[in-house]
């Protein structure tokens, strides 16, 4: 199988034996994949390494088949970003999380297009935790786990902005009262993120709470790097 010209992203990339490195992209029609570029450590390497680097949109040419191709051409495209403090740790979460959560081979290209969004959200200096919030409940609707924000999965009653509830990763929000499981969440930040109104930061700490407990979930039960990350440098993630 042949690739020519496919837009992407690289997300992360490692040495691989002497001059050449193991890259994940994210492709707009082949969803993530991963590819050998050969030679590119090399004194005079066919491709260039500076088209490889992290955010910046690319244009990627493959060939091979199954979990590694081989990479052709690459060729930087359009404005690179340059997010940096808080932005580029943002950024870098992004990558990560894209990376253990998106199967290899699955096209995603609403979600490609929402992850460049959310790069230039970063780079443009906006809230980068409710951007990356934003960006995690899209995600996970992607894949399949969208989120009840709206109303208590059992009574199907509209969520209360001052009451609080216990959130299932399986259905959504259940009255707290009803069953007091953690994680513990009040009505006002779901509505938040279910509405797109920006919260004030103590609800937008809690969202990050909720977030990573229920990607934790999907996962497997595994953290991501980036938490450590965060946790001693920012409380973006």
């Amino acid at each position: 199988m042949r690739v020519e010209q496919q837009p992407g992203w690289i997300l992360h990339e490692r040495p691989y034996r002497e001059t050449s490195l193991l890259l994940e992209a994210f492709t707009r029609d082949h969803g993530r994949v991963g590819l050998v570029a050969r030679g590119v450590r090399s004194a005079k390497p066919r491709i260039a390494r500076a088209s490889l680097a992290p955010i910046q949109p690319v244009v990627l040419s493959w060939s091979g088949r199954g979990e590694l191709g081989t990479l052709t051409a690459a060729e930087s495209v359009g404005t690179a970003l340059h997010p940096d403090g808080e932005a580029l740790l943002g950024a870098l979460y992004l990558n990560e999380l894209l990376v253990r959560l998106l199967p290899r081979g699955d096209a995603h290209p609403e979600l490609f297009a929402r992850y460049g969004a959310c790069l230039e959200e970063l780079a443009g200096r906006g809230n980068a935790a409710w951007t990356l919030r934003r960006f995690e409940r899209d995600a996970l609707a992607e894949l399949g786990y969208a989120l009840e924000l709206a109303q208590e999965v059992e009574s199907g009653d509209a969520l209360h902005p001052d009451a609080d509830y216990s959130f299932d990763p399986e259905r959504g929000p259940v009255a707290w009262a009803a069953r007091p499981i953690t994680p513990r969440i009040a009505g006002s930040v779901l509505l938040a993120l279910a509405h797109e109104h920006e919260p004030p930061v103590p609800e937008l700490r809690a969202m990050r709470g909720l977030m990573r407990a229920l990607l934790r979930h999907h996962l497997g039960g595994r953290d991501l790097n980036a938490w450590r990350m965060f946790a001693g440098t920012t409380r973006t993630g």
